[in-house]
């Protein structure tokens, strides 16, 4: 499964990105994440269905200090990535 994820609210300058990364990477998903203009996260995440699932409930309430306001995802063509990281 791979999916494409837009985050929205309070998740720049609060480590969300490295929560993510590193949830992602004890779930065995592969992708990657970054900020994006107006304050929002969007990502990219390739893994087992269970596991994308649970990662998506993680970055639904993301780490302490984060508000999550709204999440859009749209389902992808996996692209084959290798691992996990933050792009910036």
């Amino acid at each position: 499964m791979s999916v494409h994820v837009r985050v929205s609210g309070r998740v720049q300058g609060v480590y969300y990105r490295a929560y993510t990364r590193d949830r992602a990477k004890s779930l065995g998903i592969n992708g990657w994440v970054r900020n994006i203009p107006g304050g929002g996260v969007e990502a990219v995440l390739e893994g087992e269905r269970r596991q994308v699932g649970e990662l998506l409930k993680a970055m639904k309430s993301g780490p302490s200090g984060s508000v999550v306001l709204g999440m859009e995802l749209s389902e992808i063509e996996a692209k084959g990535y290798n691992d996990f990281e933050i792009k910036y």
